[in-house]
């Protein structure tokens, strides 16, 4: 089993109009904030991604961290993943987000927790299959600090990660990151090591595993 994990951003009171494009709820129209810190998945994005993770999202623990409006979730679910958790800390946003889990009837089935992704990983107890997190483009320091601490390395003397194993992965876990194209993140991040990188556009895609996974 595998489970992803998904990053959103922050929102604006703009909305913009998107569709789930497979599964349940295809061609679903979804609302997401639209404004200068605001950079939802794109349609075109997001159906590169589940293309790429199609043999895994059946059954898979998914984890949409930074989720914005919730579409990567949303698409998880509608693909057929068995639990999905969408993390994200603008109140704005998040009211958002669960209009569009009313909009579906969906909302009992996908888990919001309102708060930044390092709180929820420092007080999470459980294991992901998937990752996906997309913080703002410019927010290097997210982007980093999540994919260490993901990867098993331990920020500060105090940090609450219980070990140096990725106790917040599922064995054989892939951990996706979107990107700014023309911003490189690194090649690895403690466990974590990228496997392959995909560009579409001004974005791109790193898809990292642990090493212990091969």
């Amino acid at each position: 089993m595998y489970s992803i994990v998904v990053c959103g951003v922050a929102c604006s009171r703009m909305l913009l109009a998107m569709r789930v494009i497979a599964g349940e709820f295809r061609s679903r129209v979804l609302t997401a904030p639209q404004g200068l810190a605001t950079r939802p998945t794109s349609d075109r994005l997001r159906e590169t991604l589940f293309n790429v993770l199609a043999p895994r999202i059946v059954g898979a623990r998914f984890l949409d961290l930074f989720a914005g409006s919730g579409a990567v979730g949303i698409e998880a679910l509608s693909r057929g993943a068995a639990e999905v958790v969408c993390v994200e800390r603008a109140a704005p946003t998040v009211k958002v987000l669960r209009q569009n889990l009313e909009r579906l009837g969906i909302r009992d089935r996908i888990r919001v927790q309102a708060a930044s992704a390092g709180t929820f990983l420092r007080s999470s107890t459980g294991k992901f299959d998937l990752v996906f997190l997309d913080p703002p483009y410019d927010a290097a320091k997210e982007y980093a600090e999540t994919l260490s601490f993901l990867g098993g390395v331990r920020s500060d003397p105090m940090s609450q990660i219980r070990d140096m194993g990725l106790p917040f992965l599922a064995e054989g876990a892939i951990v996706v990151a979107e990107h700014r194209r023309k911003e490189v993140l690194e090649e690895q991040y403690g466990s974590l090591h990228r496997s392959r990188l995909l560009e579409q556009g001004d974005a791109a895609l790193s898809f990292y595993q642990s090493k212990s996974s091969g």
